[in-house]
């Protein structure tokens, strides 16, 4: 077979690239228009069934968990109860009356009902929402009041803000400093710049993984799957260190103020007379880290602890690419003495933290060898390859 001359074949290549990033980047948002819109009316939906009396709204938790239930085994991921308490307060955020706002200035003519029951068209709900769910999961969920949200969003539309990019600024407080700032124009103008980290590239924004749960796809390389089985690992590694670690819950559901929150492992450690919190992170450790799991160990001292029992204790995981670390929290303990047996009753935190690199390297090895198996596969169909590549 001769080979291809690569004075010609080069610019072939990379105008079919471009192609596709730009076809792929369209398809994403197309998705995620529609997604958006969906998510809205599930919102609306389950606003307006719990304002349906008090009957109604007594069983709001429970009308979320069961919706979760019911229609993950119907349609599979997205709809935890965290995503449909997302899709509540979008709702809640962006109601019909701003809708209509939106769509009347986006056409010719006055909207045909203004009334806040008028049911929107699909054209007319992804016309209403610009930017993408990610986006406004962000907005509705970060934004401190409404007009830090609309500040955000305005900026993020402006600005073309990746999710990356709005979440470093909602971080740094973009909203607050630029309100104190004496030259906003400037503020704005150096904030509107994007950093290398903010870029997502267009396989980053097809996989996004609320895409990929709204069209029922698996992505097998998601950190969501990385992390749930690692919390399965640890689960079974912590049972099997001894009788003292009762199993009690996983993702343990708690709310603070307006905010869920999930505890990925829960256990009774028999000796100690306590529940140990566990958080797993798949990032570095930070003080953010250590002030969350102090969060929780004082809603589980207050709510979960019963009056014979001691203290709970926090453990938290951190995996980050080639190094694990484990942590106890324990300064909520009365004193020292008890800190102490805790340290000495529980395992030994390196043990803990080689098992979690040890388990996460083998996931990754399993990955590899799932993926080499598949390219072998492809290959042995008699895939064409270029020469000279």
């Amino acid at each position: 077979m001769p080979r291809l001359p690569t004075e010609s074949y080069v610019p072939l290549l990379e105008e079919i690239t471009q192609l596709l990033e730009a076809s792929r980047q369209q398809a994403a948002r197309s998705v995620n228009a529609i997604l958006t819109a969906t998510y809205w009316e599930i919102g609306r939906r389950i606003v307006e069934f719990e304002q349906g009396g008090e009957s109604r709204a007594e069983y709001g938790a429970s009308l979320m968990e069961r919706l979760s239930e019911d229609l993950s085994r119907r349609f599979g991921r997205g709809f935890s109860v965290d995503n449909l308490e997302s899709m509540r307060l979008f709702y809640l955020a962006y109601p019909p009356s701003r809708i209509s706002e939106t769509v009347s200035r986006k056409s010719d003519h006055k909207a045909k009902s203004e009334t806040p029951s008028r049911i929107f068209t699909l054209p007319e709900l992804t016309s209403a929402f610009p930017l993408s769910w990610s986006h406004y999961v962000v907005l509705v969920k970060r934004s401190r009041s409404e007009e830090a949200r609309i500040f955000y969003e305005t900026e993020a539309l402006r600005g073309g803000w990746s999710v990356r990019q709005l979440e470093r600024q909602i971080n740094s407080q973009f909203y607050e400093r630029t309100a104190l700032s004496k030259n906003k124009a400037a503020m704005l103008k150096k904030g509107a710049r994007a950093k290398p980290e903010d870029r997502i590239s267009p396989e980053e924004e097809i996989k996004d993984h609320y895409i990929l749960e709204f069209l029922g796809l698996k992505d097998e390389y998601s950190e969501t799957e990385l992390e749930e089985a690692l919390i399965r690992h640890l689960e079974f590694f912590l049972l099997e260190l001894g009788g003292d670690f009762t199993f009690v819950a996983r993702q343990k559901r708690l709310r603070i103020g307006g905010e869920w929150y999930r505890v990925d492992l829960m256990f009774f450690h028999r000796g100690l007379r306590c529940l140990v919190l566990i958080d797993l992170k798949l990032g570095k450790f930070t003080h953010a880290d250590a002030g969350q799991m102090h969060l929780y160990l004082n809603y589980a001292r207050e709510n979960w602890t019963l009056d014979n029992e001691n203290p709970p204790v926090g453990l938290i995981l951190c995996a980050y690419k080639d190094t694990a670390v484990a942590k106890y929290a324990l300064e909520g303990l009365p004193n020292k003495v008890m800190a102490a047996e805790y340290r000495t009753t529980l395992p030994d935190e390196k043990l803990i933290a080689a098992e979690l690199e040890r388990a996460r390297r083998l996931l990754d090895e399993r990955r590899q060898l799932a993926l080499s198996s598949r390219t072998r596969a492809k290959r042995g169909k008699g895939m064409p390859e270029l020469e000279g590549k």
